[in-house]
């Protein structure tokens, strides 16, 4: 069983390409993240690309390993709920990250 995960395309008034998730993201629904974090990325050329995950209520290694792939041109508007895991794992050192 796969679990929610909506996955929103926008764009800054500056062109910087912006994916919102809203729900948990783990195994199930990786590939569809992955994917949509990839489009993301390459739709804003060699830019900065943001992720927005304040509507993530769960996000596990799976996840993390999605966004390793495009940390050095990662800024993250996350909740303080997701504070931990992006320290302990890492990722906060190698992307930006924004606590909201």
């Amino acid at each position: 069983m796969t679990t929610p995960l909506t996955l929103t395309d926008q764009r800054r008034p500056d062109g910087t390409p912006v994916l919102v998730a809203e729900g948990e993201i783990d195994m199930s629904n990786v590939g569809e993240f992955r994917a949509s974090v990839d489009r993301a990325a390459a739709a804003g050329g060699d830019g900065r690309l943001v992720v927005d995950l304040t509507a993530v209520d769960y996000l596990d290694s799976a996840g993390l390993a999605a966004l390793f792939a495009h940390a050095d041109r990662l800024e993250l508007i996350a909740p303080p709920l997701l504070d931990p895991v992006l320290t302990v794992s890492g990722l906060a050192d190698l992307a930006t990250v924004r606590i909201t």
